[in-house]
């Protein structure tokens, strides 16, 4: 079993292909004082998928929901990567090796802290923090990603 304390915890916000629908989004959580540490939008021909990492994700999916979003909470994996070329590649060998199938991914840097940082969706989220805990990746918890 996988290290459930690695899990962290993003919401997939469905939008409707609707002028300013994403903004709305925004703004819920802005108006609310949800801070975002990192995001990936999703096109998907009829609609969008914003996935976003913050703080307090059931907080955050609540108020969403409040005001008529579907949102959706799942887990991905942050892992430190080289800030060079090939840094990514290194990871993504890991989980090839390991043959675990990768969703999606978004990558983003820390300024704090100065590293590149990628967030993984496996189809095997357990899997995939044994492989890279196993081949010496490093993991980055929820805490810490949440208070960027």
């Amino acid at each position: 079993m996988g290290d459930h304390k690695l899990k962290i915890k993003q919401l997939s916000i469905f939008l409707e292909n609707k002028k300013g629908r994403m903004r709305k989004a925004l703004d819920v959580l802005a108006d609310n004082d949800i801070n975002i540490r990192a995001m990936s939008i999703a096109d998907v021909s009829d609609f969008g998928i914003l996935r976003l990492i913050v703080p307090e994700p059931d907080k955050a999916s609540k108020i969403l929901e409040e005001n008529n979003f579907l949102v959706k909470i799942g887990d991905v994996i942050a892992v430190e990567m080289s800030d060079k070329p090939g840094g990514l590649n290194a990871i993504l060998k890991i989980l090839d090796e390991t043959n675990i199938n990768l969703d999606y991914l978004y990558a983003f840097v820390d300024e704090k802290e100065q590293r590149a940082i990628v967030l993984l969706h496996p189809e095997d989220v357990d899997g995939g923090i044994q492989a890279l805990e196993n081949s010496g990746a490093v993991l980055i918890p929820p805490e810490e990603v949440y208070n960027w």
